[in-house]
C-alpha cells in the first residue's frame, strides 16, 4: 500500500486536489478558500456561501435542504478484490452544533468489532448473529494509517482508543483524538485520514464471500456530538459508545461523495446516485456517488450481478428509480422485488410522509452472503440471501418491505439506535406488518408471538443492556411493535394512524425519543400516558391476568334454586383499562363482560340458573400485550382425566391456538 499524505485546507481545497469532486462543494455553496495563510493557523473555517448545481451531474440533487447537515464526507477508496482490503482517503468536514469549546474529537471504527475473540461485539455475541456464524479465518478490521490538521499536523499519535461502556482494554471500535486547537460552536473543521480495512468474511452486515463485496460500517465515521436539549439533554456533549453485539448505529446527517475505484467487471451499489460515467483506467473503474440529507453511506460490488432498474412515482412519490442488484439465483423474480418495492414506497410515503431521495437500490446477495441481507442503509436496502430460486412471502416481500420502512423509520426519523432501537425496528415492523396485511393477506399470530415474549425488558435501556440477541429481538422488534398495536387498539386505527403520520412529520430529520413520541401520543388522544409507558415502555412489563378460582353456591330466591358463581380474578402484569372476559354456564349460556384491569385482585359475582362451566379472560385475544395465556382460563368443575389446572389450561390453549384464533 503506498501512503498518501498531504496538507489539507477545507474541503473544497481539498477536492480540487482530488479532482472530480469539486462540483459537489460547489453544490454544497461552500466558498474556496484562497490559500493556507489566509486562515489563522489550527483555526477551522465557516464556509456558507451558495453555489449553483454543476450541469455535468448524471442526476443532480433537490435544491431544498432536509437535514442540519453537520458531517461532509468525502471519500476515495479502493478494493483490493485478491486480498479482500479496502484502502481509502477521507477528507472530513464536521460544523460543532454545540455552544461548548472542544478539544477532541471522537470515530467510530466499526471493522475493527472484527479484529479478534475479545472485542465487545465478538464477545457479546458469541461470534453470531441473526444464526450466522464468524468465519473461522474470516477477521477484519480498520487501521487509521494518518490524520492531519489544515495545516499538516499528524495527529495520528494524538488517537487513544477508549471504551466507555465496558472498559475491555481489547476493543478498539471508537476512539479519542485530541486536537492541537479549540473548536468553538458553530465553527467548522476539516481534517484528512488515510485508512486500511481488511475486510472481515462476511459476518454481521459487512465483509466479501467470494467476490460479492459488502461495504457497510466501513469508514472512520465521526461519533455524533448533541447539543443541549437534543434527545432531552440537559447539558450539550458526545454521544459515546462502541460497537455491541446487539447496537446498530448512530450519526448525524451530513453529503457524501464517495469514489469507489474496483476491477472494470465489477458492478457497483451505494447510496445516493452515480453523478458521472464510471471513468476507465485499465482494468478498473472509478464511479462516483453522491447523496445529502444522509447519516451514512454503504455500497456492495460483485461481478455477478444481473442489474435491472424501474422509474416510479405515485401522489405520494414524485419519481423514484427503483434499482434492482440481483444475484443470478433471483434473475426471474425481479417483478416481485419491484412490485414490493413500489407498495412499500407508495404507501409509507402516504403514511409517513414523502421519500424525499431519487433513488431506491436493492442489493440481493448470494446465498454465501447471507450475512450482509436484511440490512438498511440510507437509499440502499439489502435482501436475504439468493438461498432459493422461489422464496416465500417472508424470505423476499417481508423482508424489502421491512427494510424500505427503515428508510422512513431509521433514514429520515433518525433515532439513537444504541439506546433506543425500538423507535426505528418496533416502528417499522408495526408498519410492515400493516402493509403485508394490506397487500398481500398474510397476518401474524399475535397471541403466539406475545406467547414467546418470556423475558420482558424496558424497551429504552442501551441494546447491549438486554442480554443476548435472543431477547434483544424479542423486545426491541416484537414486543415493541406488539405496544404499538395495544395502543392502536385503544384509540382506534384512525387516531393512530394520526399519531403515526405526526410523529414521523414532526421530527424527520431531528433524532427525536421515546419521550417525543408519547408527547405526540398525548397530543392526538388528548390525554396522559403515562402510567402506560412507565409500565409497558420505560418498564418491561407485560399484561398478565389470570382466573384463580371459581366458587359456586346453590341459593333460593323467590322459591327458584339459583347458582351464584364467584369468580376470582388476579391482575400479575401491567394494567388495562378493559379485560374482555367469557363466562360460561352448563347450558351453553354464555355472558360477556369488560372489566377494568387496574386492580390487583377482583371478585366477580354472576346468578344463573345454571352453575358456571367455566371463564377465560381475552377469549378473542385482543390484549396483545397478553403473554400468559395458560392461565386465562378456568374450569369449574375438573374432570377426572384431568387432574391439574394447567393441563384444562393449556388444553384449551392449544385448542385455541390451533383453531380459528390461528391466522
Amino acid at each position: 500500500m503506498t501512503r498518501r499524505t498531504f496538507i489539507v485546507s477545507t474541503s473544497i481545497l481539498t477536492l480540487c486536489l482530488l479532482g472530480g469532486s469539486i462540483m459537489y462543494m460547489l453544490l454544497r455553496g461552500h466558498q474556496i478558500v484562497p490559500s493556507f495563510a489566509s486562515q489563522p493557523q489550527g483555526k477551522p473555517v465557516v464556509t456558507k456561501v451558495p453555489s449553483p448545481l454543476p450541469a455535468e451531474s448524471i442526476q443532480q440533487p433537490t435544491a431544498e435542504i432536509l437535514s442540519n447537515r453537520v458531517t461532509e464526507y468525502h471519500i476515495d477508496v479502493k478494493l483490493n478484490e485478491v486480498e479482500r482490503t479496502l484502502t481509502g482517503t477521507q477528507t472530513l468536514s464536521w460544523t460543532h452544533p454545540g455552544k461548548k469549546t472542544l478539544n477532541e474529537l471522537y470515530f467510530h471504527l466499526y471493522p475493527n468489532a472484527f479484529a479478534s475473540p475479545e472485542t465487545t461485539f465478538m464477545k457479546e455475541s458469541g461470534g453470531r448473529l441473526r444464526g450466522d456464524a464468524m468465519p473461522k479465518d474470516g477477521w477484519g478490521s480498520i487501521e487509521l494509517n494518518d490524520i492531519r490538521t489544515m495545516d499538516g499536523i499528524s495527529l495520528l499519535h494524538r488517537v487513544q482508543y477508549v471504551q466507555p461502556d465496558d472498559g475491555n482494554v481489547n476493543d478498539r471500535t471508537l476512539a479519542k483524538v485530541r486536537l492541537p486547537m479549540s473548536i468553538q460552536g458553530g465553527e467548522t473543521i476539516t481534517l484528512k485520514l488515510d485508512f486500511t480495512v481488511k475486510l472481515p468474511k462476511i459476518f454481521a452486515r459487512m465483509g466479501t464471500a467470494n467476490d460479492f463485496v459488502m461495504a457497510g460500517q466501513w469508514f472512520p465515521k465521526l461519533s455524533v456530538y448533541e447539543p443541549a436539549f437534543r434527545r432531552g439533554r440537559s447539558a450539550e456533549g458526545w454521544n459515546l459508545h462502541q460497537y455491541h453485539g446487539n447496537s446498530e448505529f448512530y450519526s448525524d446527517f451530513g453529503i457524501y461523495s464517495v469514489n469507489i475505484d474496483v476491477p472494470s467487471e465489477y458492478t457497483v451499489a451505494a447510496t445516493g446516485f452515480p453523478t458521472k460515467q464510471a471513468v476507465q483506467q485499465g482494468e478498473r473503474k472509478i464511479v462516483q456517488y453522491y447523496a445529502d440529507d444522509v447519516h451514512d453511506f454503504a455500497w456492495a460490488a460483485s461481478p455477478n450481478f444481473v442489474y435491472a432498474e424501474e422509474p416510479f412515482s405515485s401522489t405520494e412519490v414524485p419519481g423514484v428509480r427503483i434499482k434492482l442488484y440481483l444475484d443470478p439465483a433471483h434473475e426471474d423474480l425481479k417483478d416481485r422485488y419491484f412490485y414490493a418495492a413500489k407498495v412499500a414506497l407508495s404507501n409509507f410515503s402516504k403514511w409517513y410522509g414523502k421519500y424525499p431521495y431519487s433513488t431506491l437500490s436493492i442489493v440481493v446477495p448470494p446465498a454465501d452472503g447471507n450475512g450482509a441481507g436484511g440490512m438498511e442503509y440510507p437509499t440502499l436496502i439489502t435482501a436475504f440471501g439468493a438461498t432459493s430460486d422461489s422464496p416465500g412471502y417472508d424470505e423476499l416481500e417481508r423482508t424489502v418491505i421491512h427494510e424500505i420502512g427503515h428508510q422512513f423509520f431509521y433514514g429520515m426519523v433518525a433515532n439513537n439506535e444504541f439506546e433506543e432501537a425500538w423507535l426505528d425496528e418496533a416502528f417499522t415492523s408495526y408498519a410492515e406488518d400493516r402493509l403485508m396485511d394490506q397487500e398481500f393477506g398474510i397476518t401474524i399470530s399475535l397471541p403466539i408471538q406475545s406467547a414467546f415474549i418470556h423475558n420482558p425488558q424496558p424497551l429504552t435501556q442501551p441494546s447491549w443492556e438486554f442480554g443476548n440477541a435472543d431477547t434483544y429481538a424479542k423486545n426491541v422488534y416484537h414486543r415493541g411493535k406488539l405496544v404499538l398495536l395495544d395502543i392502536e387498539r385503544q384509540i382506534g386505527s384512525k387516531a393512530m394512524n394520526r399519531t403515526m403520520s405526526l410523529y414521523a412529520h414532526k421530527y424527520r430529520f431531528k433524532h427525536p425519543t421515546t419521550a417525543d413520541f408519547q408527547r405526540v401520543l398525548e397530543q392526538t388522544t388528548g390525554r396522559s400516558w403515562k402510567t402506560y409507558f412507565n409500565q409497558y415502555v420505560y418498564d418491561g412489563k407485560m399484561a398478565d391476568y389470570a382466573i384463580e378460582n371459581i366458587t359456586t353456591l346453590e341459593i333460593r330466591e323467590n322459591n327458584e334454586v339459583l347458582y351464584e358463581s364467584i369468580v376470582d380474578i388476579r391482575r400479575k402484569g401491567g394494567t388495562h383499562p378493559k379485560v374482555p372476559i367469557l363466562f360460561t354456564f352448563q347450558d351453553g349460556h354464555t355472558v360477556r363482560k369488560v372489566w377494568n384491569g387496574e386492580k390487583e385482585k377482583e371478585k366477580l359475582m354472576l346468578r344463573y340458573k345454571e352453575p358456571l362451566a367455566w371463564a377465560m379472560i381475552d377469549p378473542d385475544y385482543t390484549l396483545v400485550l397478553e403473554n400468559k395465556h395458560i392461565n386465562n382460563y378456568f374450569k369449574a368443575n375438573l374432570d377426572e382425566k384431568i387432574s391439574t389446572r394447567s393441563n384444562v389450561s393449556m388444553t384449551k390453549l392449544i385448542e385455541i391456538l390451533t383453531g380459528s384464533f390461528l391466522w
